[in-house]
């Protein structure tokens, strides 16, 4: 018995640390979503980094997948679902919205997701949500915002927002369901097997898209860098990013996993500082200091 509660508090532990580099690992997609456009096309793009990931983690997750069979088949209705969520929407459509709108517009509407994930937890799945919480949320939101609008706030006013923001929120919304629908639909799959089989569904949702995308004379002809940009979509924001967030949710809850998003804009940042070498700015230090003890104060609860 002692065993197993020490066994439990170190993948507590664990998870406590590692939701802290999944939005790291999703802040890739920036660069991806950036280079993309004219050299592979958003739905291909978003099957290729999908296909390939799945065919690793079914590869890890062979044995326990073949055991499983039938009860996954049982709930196939369920991973085409979070599939296509997670995968062709939260995939594709943000490829799709990256051609005509901005990084600013972008980051705003990102915002508002843990917001959208933490409501639909407590409403929804029954998690419980303390003031302290509450506070981390609003203080964590707060420094967003501050990053997104570069310290300027009066730059709100100016916002315009384009056909790209309706694509980047639809994005916003699936992936709340994706999260919520994650617990809402246990599995008794670990987490290596259950991503495995939404990549899976995911696939087979974007095949029809990137199979239309194939066909029209202005998709541009494969070539190493639409190659290279797969794979690392593949390995970076797709399979280390979604397994960390799966498998860190099943032990911290939805809402406490949701709030670490708020972290997307400045890894964001400091990814465009190291890679693309654009500036950093005294906003992105007070962000940090907004957005850090907010995360802090939400994923330091207690256990329950």
């Amino acid at each position: 018995m002692e065993k197993h509660l020490l066994r439990s508090e170190s993948r507590y532990r664990l998870a406590l640390f590692v939701i802290w580099l999944s939005p790291a690992f999703w802040a890739v997609n920036y660069i991806i979503a950036r280079r993309a456009p004219g050299v592979v096309e958003p739905h291909m793009l978003a099957l290729g980094r999908w296909a390939l990931a799945g065919a690793l983690l079914a590869l890890m997750a062979r044995d326990e997948l073949w055991r499983e069979r039938r009860a996954i088949l049982a709930v196939w209705y369920q991973y085409l679902v979070l599939g296509a969520l997670g995968m062709l929407v939260c995939g594709a459509w943000v490829y799709i919205g990256a051609k005509t709108t901005d990084a600013m517009n972008i980051s705003l509407i990102y915002a508002a997701s843990p917001i959208l994930i933490s409501m639909g937890a407590v409403a929804w799945l029954g998690e419980r949500f303390a003031p302290r919480q509450m506070l981390g949320v609003g203080v964590a939101l707060v420094g967003v915002m501050h990053v997104v609008v570069k310290g300027q706030w009066t730059a709100l006013a100016d916002v315009k927002f384009v056909a790209g923001d309706g694509w980047i929120l639809a994005a916003m919304v699936s992936w709340a369901f994706y999260a919520l629908l994650q617990k809402r639909w246990p599995s008794t799959l670990s987490a290596t097997a259950r991503l495995a089989s939404i990549c899976t569904g995911g696939s087979v949702a974007l095949l029809p898209f990137a199979f239309w995308e194939a066909l029209q004379p202005s998709t541009p002809v494969w070539t190493v860098q639409a190659t290279f940009l797969t794979v690392s979509a593949a390995l970076v924001p797709g399979l280390c990013a979604y397994l960390i967030h799966g498998w860190s949710q099943k032990i911290l809850g939805t809402s406490r996993v949701a709030v670490t998003l708020y972290l997307g804009p400045l890894y964001a940042a400091l990814v465009a500082w190291g890679v693309l070498n654009e500036p950093l700015g005294w906003h992105h230090l007070v962000g940090a200091l907004l957005i850090l003890p907010g995360v802090f104060l939400v994923t330091r609860s207690v256990k329950g």
